[in-house]
């Protein structure tokens, strides 16, 4: 509902009123939806200022360092809560009750195999395929084997589908790391937590009885926990948009993966372990410091600072703390650990860094951690999207769950030749 008008003066003396909404935080927005009436439209690449939907599920506010999934603060629920209590607490609104929460996680069991004629989408995938290239694929393929929750205008589908996204992915995800290393594949196991079945999935072997360890159980948990969602971004919006048409849910969840597996978006906490990669030993460091401080170098240092948050990174203040005890934990001898950790100690000591707010973010702990555990590189973007399917699910629950939803369909300003004579290929 409106609580304000804006006047919009245009060419000829005309001018055109627009509702000024409130949201319950962030900024006021300025509904522009009448405005192609009067043949103008906006022009925002990136829709770096556009809000492109209603949304009740997260708000983040960049400058204060603000995350809150459903009204809770991110801190209290990666420290107090479980993943699978934020998944219920993102797809119905509310955090559940002791007796919902046993049934849901209950139905996620029940759900995390997958059929086994999935296999053979694998092996007819290249030895060295890409773990999210087979992520996608599987992903979209899975519509070919759940027929059961296809109809989008169906509820009851609907809830059906979310089950099996979330239940499933762990699966998908070990079984592409399993398939990439050319070990067998390992069955679920509904008699332990969700974080600690993926970790059975992705190290144990048929050979021998496989432990999980509590403590790195606990921040595989805290990992899924904190990048399951993160507001419109480019992967979250490409799920909205693929749903708006009424796409099945499993092609929009493909679409996100293949949105997410961009360098820019997903491909962070990659991006940083090949910059300690590059980087090589502590006594180097010096030398890289001196490149990311001059403007003309094309150096750039890898997971620290945020396009979003200005100040700090909500998420990795808890990704910090779980990070120092994982490697504790493991005692892992790592050179590259500990180029790591000398280069957390600068960026929190040195003025540069403070002056220029390039804090250690989410990206930088979350991929030392993957490292410490034994997960390579190309699995880490697999693992943000095991950990994001529930984020873009409930937002295309939510956009369809909304009366009146309509097919996206954003407008551009054309620069193109005018209109002109066909001439034939005789005569050219």
């Amino acid at each position: 509902m409106a609580d304000n008008i804006a006047k919009l003066e245009l060419p000829g003396n005309d001018s055109i009123d627009l509702p000024i909404k409130k949201g319950t935080e962030g900024f006021d927005v300025i509904d522009i939806s009448t405005l192609g009436k009067k043949g103008y439209f906006t022009f925002d690449p990136g829709f770096l200022a556009t809000a492109s939907c209603e949304s009740a599920i997260t708000y983040i506010d960049g400058e204060q360092g603000i995350l809150l999934h459903r009204g809770y603060p991110i801190e209290q629920l990666a420290t107090e809560s479980t993943y699978l209590d934020l998944c219920y607490l993102l797809l119905y609104g509310e955090l559940p009750t002791k007796d919902a929460f046993d049934e849901f996680e209950t139905t996620v069991k029940q759900h995390t195999m997958v059929h086994d004629q999935i296999v053979y989408f694998f092996r007819g995938f290249r030895r060295d395929a890409h773990p999210m290239a087979m992520l996608c694929g599987v992903t979209g393929a899975l519509s070919a084997f759940y027929q059961d929750s296809l109809d989008v205008n169906n509820p009851s589908h609907r809830k059906i589908a979310a089950f099996r996204l979330v239940s499933k992915m762990p699966t998908i995800a070990a079984m592409c790391y399993k398939f990439s290393v050319g070990q067998p594949f390992i069955y679920p196991r509904n008699d332990l937590s969700y974080a600690g079945n993926f970790l059975s999935m992705m190290f144990a072997t048929p050979c021998e009885e496989y432990k999980v360890n509590p403590v790195v159980e606990k921040a595989m948990d805290r990992i899924f926990v904190l990048h399951a969602d993160h507001e419109q971004n480019a992967s979250t919006s490409t799920v909205r948009l693929a749903g708006s048409s009424g796409a099945n849910p499993f092609a929009c969840i493909a679409a996100g993966i293949a949105s997410l597996w961009g360098p820019a978006h997903g491909g962070a906490n990659e991006a940083c372990l090949q910059m300690l990669e590059e980087i090589g030993s502590v006594d180097r460091i010096p030398e890289y410091i001196e490149k990311a401080k001059d403007k003309n170098d094309p150096f750039r240092l890898m997971g620290f600072g945020h396009r979003v948050y200005k100040n700090f990174d909500p998420r990795a203040k808890v990704m910090r703390e779980t990070c120092h005890e994982v490697l504790q934990e493991l005692k892992v001898v790592d050179p590259l650990l500990d180029v790591a950790m000398e280069l957390e100690r600068i960026a929190l000591e040195d003025e540069y860094f403070i002056s220029k707010k390039l804090y250690p973010n989410v990206d930088f702990y979350s991929g030392i951690i993957m490292k410490a555990i034994g997960i390579p590189t190309s699995m880490f973007t697999v693992l943000f999207a095991l950990s994001r399917t529930v984020g873009w699910i409930s937002h295309w629950k939510e956009m369809l769950d909304q009366p009146g939803h309509k097919i996206s369909r954003p407008r551009q300003l054309y620069t193109g030749d005018s209109a002109r004579d066909f001439v034939s290929v005789d005569k050219r």
